[in-house]
């Protein structure tokens, strides 16, 4: 499988606002890490296109408490 395929558009873009709404509150991957129950490593790997690490709808449910926010935040309005 090529590496260009790890991840979803999906995927990608629910990341990267978890990333963007992780970054705005002040938390690191550490903290979120430890917040998740999860290493951090994890959260590196999930956050790099390298890797098929992906949240699932348990993390998101989890980051929409953590980042104080609706679990809708993290999907865009429309389909991709």
């Amino acid at each position: 499988m090529s590496k260009a395929l790890l991840k979803s558009e999906i995927d990608i873009y629910v990341i990267n606002k978890v990333r963007e709404l992780r970054i705005t509150a002040g938390i690191s991957q550490a903290d979120l890490a430890l917040a998740l129950d999860l290493s951090v490593g994890f959260i590196g790997h999930i956050e790099s296109p390298k890797y098929r690490a992906k949240y699932n709808l348990n993390h998101l449910n989890r980051l929409a408490q953590i980042l104080n926010c609706s679990i809708k935040d993290f999907f865009p309005e429309l389909p991709l």
